[in-house]
């Protein structure tokens, strides 16, 4: 087409470009360094990783461009471009500070897809969703035995007072670690009486109140009361943030249980301490059975990981503004969607638009240009800890200087954020 577009006098111009591909390519490069030499990118450090994926990509990069050349393809290769090149750096640099001062880009803590495999944030679009009709059996990346899904675990909350028990049931029963509320409906005569009420956790002695989340709960599905653990799912997180619920992170990044499960469970992995939860509460007599349940099931796309929702600090886009412009263009046939039945997905997807996670936790990619103050007298060292803390700025001595300015007279320690953006940032 190009070809055909100079041969009949139009102005045709074809650049060739190379995406780095963020996660495809850091999956990949991992893969490789594992299965040669049994070490993990944590093995090797930050450096040494890019070095490695910086080979690999000259000797692929270099084979699809061969492959381009043999095809004949009609590029002007005096102008090739590489989304991590100088320039596209730069652009990508220059696009988060104008975003971030205009208030489009800011960091908040949410709830988002993770991968304990990668230990990163993925997007919606990295996560396939699988149906399980009953119990399913499934290979899980770090696990040597498949995992089993599809099952709805029933077990007893003690009340406190000599109140008897509540029962809930979960398909995920390791996270009951983490609960820090039972919901009930408002209207459901079974539990009007324990409004306000506490049931006492197991394994910890945490006081869970019992709370009425009507939008939540539906009083003839199940027991009609459930679980809340505001940190590992998408309704408990809301109904967390509407009643003040604790917010407590059960899982490392790699996937194991951390200290906040307890001494009982800290280090399992999260599918190992599945039965050993299961395990316990038939010690303690609360424990009431098991049943299919169907269920969707997010894996990742890269890694075949099982996806985890944790609550994480990262950086995001308002994408309202976006999101709006983009729906009143088709509607007014400004752009015109063809074949025209597709125009229910993109009012679907725009209509119901969150805004953007754009930060992952890995280490090959544009770095986000944002540097944290540590101040001498910082209660809180950990990078992060607050949040008026960070500076957006385009290279490090204008952080320095920004930091200056912000805290004349005080002594701090700047770091740059070592999380990446995401490749469609590009």
């Amino acid at each position: 087409m190009i070809r055909w577009r100079r041969m009949s006098g139009y102005n045709a111009l074809w650049i060739p470009g190379m995406d780095h591909a963020g996660i495809a390519t850091q999956v990949v490069v991992e893969k490789k360094i594992m299965r040669e030499r049994k070490l993990s990118r944590h093995d090797l450090g930050r450096d040494k990783f890019l070095s490695e994926v910086h080979n690999w990509k000259d000797q692929y990069g270099g084979t699809i461009s061969r492959q381009l050349r043999t095809l004949g393809a009609s590029l002007d290769w005096s102008h090739e471009c590489f989304t991590m090149d100088e320039q596209r750096s730069e652009a990508v640099t220059e696009a988060f500070v104008r975003l971030y001062k205009e208030g489009l880009i800011y960091r908040d803590i949410r709830l988002v897809n993770w991968d304990c495999t990668l230990r990163t944030a993925i997007s919606d679009i990295e996560v396939d969703r699988v149906d399980l009709k009953a119990e399913t059996l499934l290979e899980v990346p770090g696990y040597s035995n498949p995992v089993q899904f599809g099952v709805l675990t029933s077990f007893a909350y003690p009340l406190e007072e000599g109140l008897g028990e509540i029962i809930v049931a979960t398909t995920r029963i390791e996270t009951m670690l983490g609960d820090t509320a039972i919901a009930v409906h408002s209207q459901d005569e079974r539990y009007k009486h324990l409004h306000g009420k506490y049931a006492v956790h197991p394994f910890n002695g945490r006081k869970l109140e019992i709370i009425c989340a009507d939008d939540l709960v539906k009083a003839t599905f199940g027991t009609g009361a459930v679980k809340i653990t505001p940190a590992h799912d998408s309704k408990d997180f809301n109904v967390g943030k509407q009643h003040n619920l604790d917010f407590i992170n059960i899982f490392t990044d790699d996937g194991n249980i951390n200290e906040n499960g307890g001494p009982q469970f800290e280090g399992m992995p999260r599918f190992t301490a599945r039965a050993a939860v299961i395990d316990a509460l038939k010690e303690k007599g609360l424990y009431r059975g098991m049943e299919n349940n169907e269920i969707e099931l997010g894996r990742c796309s890269r890694t075949n990981d099982i996806v985890e929702p944790m609550i994480k600090p990262q950086w995001f886009v308002n994408c309202n503004t976006m999101a709006k412009a983009a729906l009143h263009a088709v509607k007014s046939k400004e752009i015109e969607i063809i074949p025209p039945q597709y125009e229910q997905d993109w009012y679907r997807w725009l209509e119901n638009i969150r805004d953007w996670c754009i930060s992952r936790q890995l280490w090959w990619g544009h770095r986000v240009p944002a540097w944290y103050v540590t101040l001498e007298d910082d209660k809180e060292k950990d990078m992060g800890s607050y949040i008026d803390h960070w500076i957006i700025a385009r290279n490090k001595s204008d952080a320095v200087l920004e930091a200056k300015q912000r805290y004349p007279e005080k002594k701090y320690q700047l770091d740059q954020d070592p999380d990446v953006l995401d490749t469609c940032k590009d």
